[in-house]
């Protein structure tokens, strides 16, 4: 992301708390110079952190308009005491500090679960972002919100409209507890197109789910998951209306960008695994079944050790609960059959052991007839690396 992609009128600063246990910035703070349309998607877990509920009740109070954005990583904020008094005081004193409504700081943080969070170390840091605020910090807060993620995560589109150019940009982050059924950990993205915010939120709902609701590594729902998207309108650009379509599908491109990243650096992965079903009675049908396809760990586990086991494909997509005919199934691998109408297709083994090894795996499932259902996910292989990094994770 070099500063010229970036959307106008944003800036952008981190610093170090003292939340991590090793001293690398672990706070981050997203400024838009005027209140910004706003929309956002959280966690469908049951439980949910302090700062997923306050973010919830500040979008609600403030009619979708947003003027910051707090991140903190080290401490999930979640499922403790103090839980929703430090979310509510920490960004309090934001918005005493940059002249904002309260309701228009939405909070979010990620780490840890049930570890108490000391509001000091966030509350005697805010000064010290905010005289730090710039407009290039973008990349900045990409690294400052990592967990156990080995790389940052970002994007940015340019998109030329009748009336002029207009830029988006977005950092997210996630690398394990990635099974989202709204959006998946943290994300952010910005936008200085002029942007209703009724019609931002619908847009984000849809590039929602062919994204962020299309990924997977390990089957957990994260407590915290954010994705927020804000439009400042600072170009001066506003769509028209038959240049909404183009404005979104770029939104869309952000996000799926953003998503893959993710996946590619799924905790232990070496391989991002592309599942596409297609011939399904629906489009959600399909969802279902390349969904339980990615999640399953005996798929994931064989594409880890290059093994072109088909069968646990197929299992797998029977038991998604959707109808379908197992004697019209062909599953392709690396662009190669191997199954053909539910049995196996000859196919050199030795050959497709030397392309599953590669980075980038697809798999096909097709089902032959009348429908027209199709989706793809993506997942990652499952390594004997993510149960290293998850059994020392709050070690």
């Amino acid at each position: 992301m070099r500063p010229f992609d970036l959307p106008l009128g944003f800036k952008y600063s981190t610093t170090y708390a003292g939340i991590r246990k090793t001293e690398k910035d672990d706070l981050a703070l997203i400024v838009s110079g005027v209140p910004a349309a706003a929309a956002a998607v959280f966690t469908t877990n049951r439980v949910q952190a302090s700062p997923v509920r306050l973010a919830r009740a500040n979008m609600r109070a403030s009619k979708g308009v947003c003027g910051a954005i707090l991140i903190n990583a080290g401490n999930a904020n979640c499922a403790t005491k103090s839980g929703d008094r430090v979310a509510a005081s920490t960004t309090k004193a934001l918005a005493k500090i940059l002249k904002l409504l309260p309701n228009q700081v939405l909070p979010a943080s990620t780490g840890v679960i049930g570890i108490e969070l000391d509001e000091n170390l966030i509350l005697s840091k805010l000064q010290t972002l905010c005289d730090g605020l710039n407009d290039t910090g973008l990349p900045e807060v990409a690294r400052a919100i990592l967990t156990t993620d080995l790389q940052p995560k970002g994007a940015s589109r340019e998109v030329t409209l009748r009336r002029g150019i207009v830029r988006l940009a977005g950092v997210s982050k996630g690398s394990g507890m990635i099974h989202p059924r709204m959006a998946t950990t943290l994300a952010f993205a910005m936008t200085d197109a002029v942007i209703p915010q009724t019609l931002l939120r619908r847009m984000l709902m849809r590039a929602t789910e062919v994204s962020f609701n299309r990924i997977s590594v390990d089957g957990d729902t994260s407590t915290n998951d954010t994705l927020i998207v804000l439009a400042n309108g600072a170009s001066g650009v506003r769509p028209d209306p038959k240049e909404m379509s183009v404005f979104e599908e770029s939104l869309t491109e952000l996000l799926q960008s953003l998503a893959r990243q993710i996946v590619r650096d799924g905790e232990g992965a070496r391989k991002l695994i592309a599942v596409e079903v297609h011939g399904a009675i629906s489009d959600a049908a399909a969802g279902q079944i390349a969904r339980t396809i990615s999640n399953s760990p005996l798929v994931k586990t064989a594409i880890a050790g290059s093994d072109p086991n088909w069968g646990r494909i197929l299992c797998a997509a029977g038991y998604a609960g959707v109808n379908f005919d197992p004697t019209q199934v062909d599953i392709t691998l690396q662009d190669i059959k191997v199954c053909r109408n539910g049995l196996a297709a000859p196919f050199d083994e030795a050959d497709m052991k030397i392309r599953l090894d590669d980075t980038d795996v697809s798999i096909v499932f097709r089902i032959a007839g009348k429908g027209k259902g199709s989706a793809t996910f993506w997942t990652c292989d499952l390594t004997e690396d993510y149960v290293h990094i998850n059994a020392n994770y709050r070690s």
